[in-house]
């Protein structure tokens, strides 16, 4: 399951025997944390691969920058900004992804610039590194192997999409952005993905043909209104 088969680099430091990639909320490069609720190590000891990883061999970089601002919104640092916008708190001592993207919505910005950010760009080429050497995504273009997206299909179907966000933990929420994209977006947390602009907005006629409102496309209605009963 998502094992590395890369062989030892010469003049690199080898992690010990059975130190993984940890399925957490929020990981980075520094500080993995334990495996999230309902993920279990592999047969081999390793852990599952973090869910700004999974999404990427999943959905490209701007589903792994997906997964870093949802990371960061559930830990309270980024907000939306003006109308289809983002923009963080600074935070000190986070790297990799997560304090790239930090970094980058220290002003308000829209999410197809924070994709494109130099910063953001260089944190996604340096997490496809280990990945490539792992064999989990193919040189020169770097799309995912074979291997990997039967992974990533396994993982789908073992962790299908929540059918209620009540209940769920962060690293729950956090493991269905990076497996169901845009679907968990919807259905976990749709009004920060709208106001944030992680979601399309679309132009809806108003049945008395009075005048258009926005929503986000494809998403069906939720009882009792939006996100009634809380915040996302």
């Amino acid at each position: 399951m998502l094992k590395s088969t890369s062989e030892p680099v010469p003049g690199r430091r080898q992690r010990p025997p059975g130190a993984g990639r940890v399925l957490s909320r929020g990981p980075s490069a520094r500080g993995r944390r334990a495996p999230a609720r309902g993920v279990s190590a592999m047969s081999d000891g390793t852990a599952a691969l973090a869910p700004h990883e999974i999404a990427l061999l999943r959905g490209g970089p701007r589903a792994a920058v997906t997964v870093a601002v949802v990371a960061l919104y559930l830990r309270g640092t980024v907000e939306p900004g003006p109308p289809g916008t983002l923009w963080a708190a600074p935070e000190d001592g986070q790297g990799g992804l997560e304090g790239a993207v930090g970094s980058a919505l220290r002003r308000p910005a829209r999410f197809r610039r924070l994709v494109r950010d130099p910063e953001v760009r260089l944190a996604v080429a340096e997490m496809r590194i280990p990945l490539a050497e792992a064999g989990l995504l193919r040189w020169p273009f770097l799309g995912p192997t074979r291997s990997a997206r039967r992974e990533v299909e396994a993982l789908r179907s073992r962790h299908p999409l929540p059918a209620r966000r009540y209940g769920l933990t962060d690293d729950d929420k956090l493991l269905a952005v990076a497996l169901h994209g845009e679907a968990a977006l919807r259905a976990l947390m749709p009004r920060f993905a709208l106001r944030a602009g992680l979601l399309p907005r679309v132009e809806v006629a108003d049945v008395r043909g009075t005048s258009p409102s926005w929503g986000y496309g494809g998403a069906a209605p939720m009882c009792g209104g939006g996100d009634a009963g809380g915040s996302d």
